[in-house]
Parts: C-alpha cells; structure tokens; sequence
C-alpha cells in the first residue's frame, strides 16, 4: 500500500528556503567550482545510496544532469550559464541543513525540496542539456566508429541550436526564477 503525501509550501515557507539559499551562497562563495560540483556530487552519492522515499530518488538524477552539464565538456556551456547552475548547486556544499539526513525517511526532505526548487529554476537548461545527450547519443549510435570522425561539427550546429531555443523560452518566460531572484 502507497500514500500520497502533498506539500504545499506557502510563501514564507518559500521564503526561508530562499534565505537559507541566500546564506548558503554567501557562506560559500569562496568555493571553487570543483569544490561545488564535488560537493553537490557527494549529496548525490550519498542520496543514491542510502534508502531513501521516492519523493527524494525521483529528484536525484536531475541533480546529477545539472552537475554533468558542468563538467559535459561537449556541451560546452557558457560562463553565465554555468554560473547560475553553480550558484544553484551551492547550497549542497552545506554540510547542515534544517532536517538531519541521518533520519530515517525524512533525512532528505529539505534536500528534496531544495532540489525541487533549483530544478524549477533551471528547467529550461535541464531540458536543453537533456536534449543534447539525446542527440549525441543518437548519432553516435547512427555514425558508429565515423561518430569520432568531425565530431565537433554534428556537435556544434545542435549545441548551438538547443542554446538558441533555450534563450528564446527564457525571454518568452514572463516569471522570474525562484533563485534568480536572489542571485
């Protein structure tokens, strides 16, 4: 048997998850962006491996693509980009935060929706990002051996327009960004 549990955060509630993202940036911007991605790596890590609800595993791999889009040197993503996805990470260089993750089943509730809301925030590079991977592997099974063959190009044109489509969405998009914000 299953129960579905709804969380409704209201506005001061989101509020204070903003503000502990507002102290987690300040108290971390010292971090280098390995520092960050190893960091937020760890969370991961130890999220997939601890047996967590669904809520929280349902989370995690989006998390996983947001630091892969970092370190993916063939999407090749632009500094102001990867600086948002950096700032969005750094609340997982964090070694506090309000619930445990020793606790069983709940541990990672604040995690999850932290989570949740950088994934609203960078929906649109999440989904580009995603769209790339799609096509490289794709073509890699399409062209075989010949994928290594000119690479760069087959690459580039899709990367590039991806990206457009991407910065259209985002001027198209009349909301703000919860952390965007902040930032």
């Amino acid at each position: 048997m299953t129960i579905e549990i709804n969380l409704e955060l209201s506005d001061a509630d989101l509020a204070h998850f903003k503000q502990l993202m507002q102290e987690a940036i300040q108290k971390n911007s010292g971090l280098s962006e390995d520092e960050v991605l190893e960091k937020a790596q760890a969370v991961v890590s130890q999220m997939e491996q601890s047996n967590q609800p669904d809520f929280v595993k349902s989370r995690v791999s989006s998390l996983a693509d947001l630091i892969a889009a970092v370190k993916d040197e063939e999407w090749q993503m632009p500094e102001d980009e990867k600086k948002d996805i950096l700032t969005s990470l750094i609340y997982f260089s964090e070694p506090q935060d309000l619930v445990p993750d020793d606790i069983p089943v709940l541990g990672f509730l604040d995690d999850a929706i932290m989570i949740e809301l950088v994934i609203q925030d960078m929906s649109l590079d999440l989904r580009s990002y995603r769209q790339f991977c799609s096509f490289r592997r794709t073509e890699e099974k399409r062209r075989g051996d010949a994928a290594k063959v000119d690479r760069d190009s087959w690459l580039a044109g899709t990367r590039s327009e991806i990206r457009a489509a991407m910065r259209k969405d985002r001027k198209a998009s009349s909301k703000r960004s919860f952390f965007r914000r902040i930032m």
